[in-house]
């Protein structure tokens, strides 16, 4: 298996609303052991070059592992961050020598 970086990313003028941690827990409750590590949510941010277009900001990072890129992204298909006008970047993670 291969580990995947999910990086969600959301409009520039996103704001969570009361439902969005609910939302998030049972969308990562339904990744079941695909996901390898939950990641942490993005306070700040600041970019260099193009970086997923305008009008949009990166707001987590997740790890989760899957046989290839289109296993991952079935697995990205349903993350809640789609709903509101964002995104999910999705890649696989290059492990270092002899890590």
């Amino acid at each position: 298996m291969t580990k995947y970086v999910f990086s969600f990313r959301v409009p520039s003028d996103y704001a969570p609303h009361a439902g969005t941690p609910a939302e998030w827990q049972a969308w990562f409750a339904g990744l079941g052991p695909a996901l390898v590590n939950v990641g942490n949510a993005v306070t700040e941010y600041a970019s260099l070059g193009e970086v997923g277009g305008s009008g949009s900001r990166m707001i987590a990072y997740s790890l989760v592992s899957a046989e290839d890129m289109d296993s991952a992204l079935a697995l990205a298909k349903d993350c809640p961050v789609l709903r509101v006008g964002g995104g999910v970047e999705v890649g696989p993670v290059m492990e270092a020598a002899g890590s």
